[in-house]
């Protein structure tokens, strides 16, 4: 049975409980009358005095069972199930100085790249007692401030943020509340509190290596306008040009489609649709995220370019579609189950007062080598 509030700290102690109408142990029971239900809906007294024990005794059979006789749980079970009483969290929080709640900050709740780091934290954290509050950033981090004030309002256990927080202001309000953060999906030297993510601009270098040394030489990228895409773009770019491909033209001059994130296939099949008339011997194009190889791989297929042959495509992602296209896409993989669980594992450590001795944690990526490249 889940968690339930305890009664706040200046509900009277269960000395004398029989008295007050229910008792701990199976003596003789009071006579029970109906639950009222207040103008609030049904209460913890009204549980309690459908159950016939006192209300602290209702509240230890829901917070610990074990601390309450079988029998007076299994008549304050039955009471909660007859009347439909859910516990006030509000309450219970401000008398334990915990809300149980992890507040999740992404930039879009329909983008598949995010999905297993939310899965992993959301099971994780609720494996120990926590449940998650998901809120969306958007990409442009217009919303962002707001979004985190209304956040800090509600005094979560812990904050998970994808992406590094930019904002001098938010970064000040997060210190101030005392409340734990993880930043995830990036990296910096100087993280607010804690941090679990993935440096953009190596995947860039290594994927334009990973090109270089299978012969490839007129690259081109389709990428998001986030800031985080464009790190990875750039750096592909600089990288690409200092290997000498796209005959040794500055990065500037590199080909490339940006698009408005979140990213989807429409916009793949018009980046590559835009990029061959810019480069018409484009032999390899690096996207910022498997949907957009997806749609970059349909369009060349519709104009009978042949995929590696005469086009190889790099995704970032590896969405379960990827390793099922024909030919199966070569992508760049991210451990979110690992990022999911050391940001959770974080924060349920600072809720319980262990130090966190790591505080920075590189998880890496992969190269996933398919027959797309």
């Amino acid at each position: 049975m889940p968690q339930h509030s305890p009664l706040p700290e200046n509900t009277p102690d269960d000395t004398s409980a029989d008295a007050r109408g229910g008792r701990d142990d199976d003596g003789p029971e009071p006579r029970r009358r109906g639950p009222r239900k207040s103008a609030g809906g049904i209460t913890l007294r009204d549980v309690a005095q459908l159950a016939g024990v006192a209300p602290i005794t209702a509240s230890r059979a829901l917070n610990t069972p074990s601390a309450v006789s079988p029998k007076v749980l299994q008549k304050v079970r039955e009471a909660v199930e007859k009347t439909g009483y859910v516990p006030n969290l509000l309450a219970g929080g401000l008398a334990s100085n915990k809300s149980r709640l992890v507040a999740v900050v992404v930039p879009t709740v329909i983008g598949p790249v995010f999905q297993e780091i939310v899965h992993t934290l959301t099971e994780t954290l609720a494996a120990a007692g926590y449940q998650v509050m998901l809120g969306q950033s958007g990409y442009e981090n217009s919303r962002e401030d707001a979004l985190l004030e209304a956040i800090i309002g509600r005094r979560p256990d812990g904050v998970v943020l994808t992406g590094i927080m930019r904002s001098a202001e938010a970064r000040k309000r997060l210190l101030a509340s005392g409340i734990p953060v993880v930043e995830t999906w990036d990296l910096t030297p100087t993280p607010i509190d804690m941090l679990v993510g993935f440096s953009h601009e190596a995947i860039g270098r290594e994927v334009a290596r990973y090109l270089h040394q299978r012969g490839r030489k007129k690259v081109a990228v389709v990428g998001g306008r986030d800031e985080r895409s464009q790190r990875r773009m750039q750096s592909f770019a600089q990288e690409a040009v200092a290997l000498g491909m796209n005959d040794g033209q500055g990065a500037a001059a590199l080909p490339m489609y940006h698009v408005i994130a979140p990213t989807t296939l429409g916009q793949g099949r018009r980046g590559l649709a835009d990029l061959l008339q810019q480069q018409p011997d484009t032999d390899a194009i690096f996207c910022s995220s498997d949907l957009l190889a997806l749609g970059v791989m349909i369009e060349a297929q519709s104009r009978g370019i042949a995929i590696p042959g005469q086009l190889a495509v790099v995704g970032f992602g590896d969405l379960e579609f990827s390793r099922d296209l024909q030919p199966r896409l070569t992508t760049v993989r991210i451990d979110g189950t690992g990022i999911g669980q050391r940001a959770a594992r974080f924060i349920i450590d600072r809720a319980a007062g262990i130090e966190v001795a790591e505080r920075i944690v590189d998880v890496g990526f992969s190269i996933i080598q398919r027959e797309s490249a």
